[in-house]
């Protein structure tokens, strides 16, 4: 899984997704600071990564 989010979002470093380890919800915050994105779009890319794989 790390690698498809790697791919999907390049610009978390290793570390950042090794932070995540499956949690969603931190995984939609680091999308958030990393991409300027509000809360909504996060959640959205998110559930449509999970839903895609």
């Amino acid at each position: 899984m790390t690698g498809n989010v790697k791919a999907k979002w390049g610009e978390l470093t290793d570390d950042e997704i090794a932070e995540v380890d499956g949690d969603r919800e931190a995984l939609e915050g680091k999308i958030q600071a990393k991409y300027g994105k509000t809360k909504e779009e996060a959640k959205k890319e998110v559930d449509d990564f999970v839903n895609a794989n």
